[in-house]
């Protein structure tokens, strides 16, 4: 009996570590249209480690759910800002900025605009 109380205590110990190893975090992700969002969204949750992904428009806040054991925040950052959206910590480079589809180019006035 007490080898199987033991085994269970350990059992749960380790579901409740791989919990803990679940984040949150939200940030700005720049970015005007429905495109932008699902290239956002798919870009990220098919990131080794993250789990939920969802980028709002009106807001540009995306808020994500990732294991840290698995990737770092700033990889995230990197991914997005590697298909051309700026985030509030990574700025895209203008070779990736420029891949984007002219109604996504959020750096334009003009775009931004058309979008409101």
């Amino acid at each position: 009996k007490m080898i199987k109380y033991i085994l269970i205590s350990v059992l749960i110990s380790l579901s409740t570590m791989d919990q803990n190893s679940n984040a949150k975090a939200n940030f700005r992700v720049d970015g005007v249209c429905g495109m932008c969002k699902d290239r956002i969204e798919i870009t990220t949750i098919k990131l080794k480690g993250v789990k939920v992904s969802k980028w709002d428009i009106s807001t540009k806040q995306l808020s994500l759910i990732y294991n840290e054991k698995k990737i770092k925040l700033n990889d995230i950052h990197k991914s997005i800002a590697e298909i051309g959206h700026d985030t509030d910590k990574i700025t895209a480079t203008d070779k990736a900025y420029n891949t984007l589809d002219p109604c996504c180019q959020y750096r334009d006035p003009t775009v931004v605009k058309n979008h409101q």
